[in-house]
């Protein structure tokens, strides 16, 4: 995943929804079809996807979908740095 275009691309192939990139932006209150269903079942796919824990409350706290996006990739880039740190 390695962009907010992938994480949409998820959300619609897995969710169901029917997001376009022009959401990206929007508040997530006015984006038609979605929900804060589909907010929690995001956490799950996200983690899942990743293969690792994603900022739950970053992402619940995030009002658009580039902002969630912005959190969740932060946390790749941390995870993935930690990883090449030598003890």
């Amino acid at each position: 995943m390695q962009s907010v275009v992938d994480l949409i691309q998820l959300a619609n192939r897995r969710l169901g929804t029917e997001l376009t990139a022009h959401d990206a932006e929007r508040e997530l209150a006015e984006v038609p079809c979605w929900d804060s269903v589909h907010l929690l079942r995001l956490v799950g796919l996200l983690e899942a996807e990743l293969g690792r824990p994603v900022p739950v409350a970053e992402v619940l706290e995030a009002r658009t979908l580039d902002e969630i996006w912005t959190a969740v990739s932060g946390a790749v880039s941390d995870t993935a740095l930690s990883g090449a740190v030598p003890a």
